[in-house]
């Protein structure tokens, strides 16, 4: 569950997480203030059962597959997500990018950033509605068409679909340790990441963080992890402890 090694080792394929581990430290790393409240695996997928409509469901499960924040995700087209591709992607504009409109980025900015899909079934999900929903467009002022997004609803309704799941949840006795908004869902994205062996710095990029600082937070409960995993014994034998120091030369 440790985080994998740099400088040219390529970490093997991660096992399974164990999510009974997890919890225990996620319990622990509560007592970090600043470390960000997330759900585990199988904590979203209980919560996702619970999102009937298809539209919503693949909404919450884009949130939770790109680590995208809410006015990222409400603002995607079809256009930006490429399904069929070798690598299926979404391609995510970040509000300040969005407000900057088409114009050349700064240097070393790009006004993009990439997020690989690596569920298949979040694609097979996502192609699903594609397939039964048309794309619309608007004509601007100017007279250019542009592509709508796939999700026009505001951000207090996906607020609200995320609480009738978790209302629902509850009442087929199904409960969450914290409270859930469209946030939980980025902070899920970057610790199920790490807990499958992915890089923090792969992770600061996919998250589009400015600053490793932003990312490095998430890492806190890996380190509870690594000393735990050690079990590092700090009590001796008294006999064993005594018996190399009798017969020193006392000191002058």
């Amino acid at each position: 569950m440790s985080l994998p090694t740099v400088n040219g080792y390529t970490a093997p394929l991660p096992a399974q997480p164990d999510y009974g581990r997890a919890l225990s430290l996620r319990a622990m790393a509560t007592a970090y203030t600043e470390l960000p409240r997330y759900l585990l695996a199988p904590e979203v997928s209980a919560l996702l059962h619970y999102v009937t409509d298809s539209s919503q469901h693949a909404l919450i499960n884009t949130l939770w597959n790109t680590g995208g924040r809410l006015n990222e995700v409400l603002a995607l087209r079809r256009r930006d997500f490429h399904l069929n591709d070798a690598i299926p992607h979404v391609v995510i504009r970040t509000a300040k990018q969005r407000r900057a409109g088409s114009g050349r980025p700064k240097k070393g900015k790009s006004p993009n950033r990439v997020v690989p899909l690596s569920d298949p079934a979040c694609v097979d999900e996502l192609r699903r509605l594609f397939a039964s929903v048309r794309e619309e467009f608007e004509t601007g002022p100017d007279g250019e068409r542009r592509a709508q997004p796939v999700w026009t609803v505001s951000d207090r309704t996906v607020r609200n679909w995320i609480s009738r799941a978790v209302d629902d949840a509850a009442r087929a006795g199904i409960r969450l340790s914290i409270d859930v908004s469209p946030h939980t869902f980025r902070h899920s994205f970057a610790m199920h990441m790490l807990y499958n062996h992915v890089h923090p710095k792969v992770v600061q990029s996919l998250l589009g963080h400015e600053k490793f600082e932003s990312t490095e937070v998430y890492t806190k409960v890996f380190a509870l992890d690594v000393a735990a995993s050690h079990q590092v014994r700090f009590s001796q034998d008294t006999e064993t402890s005594l018996q190399p120091l009798r017969g020193l030369s006392q000191p002058l």
